[in-house]
């Protein structure tokens, strides 16, 4: 169960990582006015990652008994 949650962790950061990367590199194409297939792309990688965040969070947080 230890390990799991770590590996769990783990891929968080790295996700969120990669999410804020990705906010530098559309913000960098935006500005220069670049290939905006490349940049719809991009954007679409940027969704994926936070649907994939928010997946690892909600399997991190225990459940509540109300």
């Amino acid at each position: 169960m230890l390990e799991d949650r770590d590996s769990l962790l783990r891929r968080l950061h790295e996700l969120r990582s990669e999410h804020r990367d990705l906010d530098t590199v559309i913000a960098r194409l935006t500005d220069d006015r670049h290939d905006a297939l490349q940049l719809q792309r991009l954007k679409k990688r940027k969704l994926k990652l936070k649907d994939e965040i928010l997946w690892l969070e909600s399997r991190l947080v225990p459940d509540i008994i109300a």
